[in-house]
């Protein structure tokens, strides 16, 4: 019952371990090819549990990128030979699938701004002002990692003498959903932060959470965030 009320699943909707890896690469700053491998394996085995432990399941592609990054790992543990041909660093592996996914995803995003004749024919169009109100014009559309850094924050500003209390008797997710959607309804777009209670315990903080996950999942809302002020903004659509 819990893991039917709770349980949200990936199946592809958001983004795969590729988009993780590039994530944690953009995030580190560091160059593609010269990831420091030891470093993204144990964030990229960090953001993999912190999943597991929201009940938040995600596809086998996930583990088998895990294997390979610790694969490479220990590879890069081997003692290196002098005259040893720069194509032969272990870190290659990943770097060339990195590069090419890189490529393969911007040509799509270039595809997609292409006008298609209907597809927007019944989509709600969002103001550009609506985008506006933090001051800042440009923005970004927000992905899975970048919500879960933004979550993480907002529970670590959680008091730790809180109960953790998912029982089958309280608020479903769907009906969290609800409460977002009127709220959004009438405000038109809220901050991610504005949708977590102050006063919240650690469970309606996770419900929120997970009901922004399925929302997604669902085309719901659109999320972004501002590139200067760093503010998430979710959208209904």
């Amino acid at each position: 019952m819990l893991d039917e009320i709770y349980k949200v699943q990936l199946d592809g909707v958001f983004e795969g371990p590729m988009d993780l890896l590039i994530y944690l690469i953009k995030k580190n700053e560091v160059d593609i090819y010269d990831i420091p491998i030891a470093l993204i394996t144990d964030q990229y085995l960090k953001y993999l549990e912190w999943m597991k432990s929201m009940d938040i399941d995600f596809a086998g592609d996930f583990l088998v990128m895990a294997a390979t990054l610790t694969n490479i790992k220990s590879k890069m543990l081997l003692p290196v030979h002098e005259n040893e041909d720069p194509e032969d660093d272990p870190r290659m592996e990943i770097a060339r699938p990195l590069l090419e996914y890189l490529q393969a995803k911007s040509a799509a995003e270039h595809l997609s701004k292409r006008s298609i004749l209907g597809e927007d024919t019944f989509a709600r169009t969002i103001d550009k002002e609506d985008y506006s109100k933090d001051g800042e014009d440009e923005i970004i559309n927000v992905g899975l990692f970048e919500l879960i850094d933004a979550f993480k924050k907002i529970l670590e500003n959680t008091s730790d003498d809180q109960i953790l209390d998912l029982t089958a008797d309280k608020i479903s997710i769907k009906d969290k959903i609800t409460h977002i959607v009127d709220l959004l309804e009438k405000q038109k777009s809220m901050t991610f932060g504005e949708l977590f209670s102050s006063d919240a315990n650690k469970s309606e903080i996770i419900l929120t959470f997970l009901a922004i996950l399925e929302m997604v999942k669902l085309s719901l809302i659109r999320i972004v965030q501002h590139v200067h002020t760093g503010i998430i903004r979710l959208f209904y659509l």
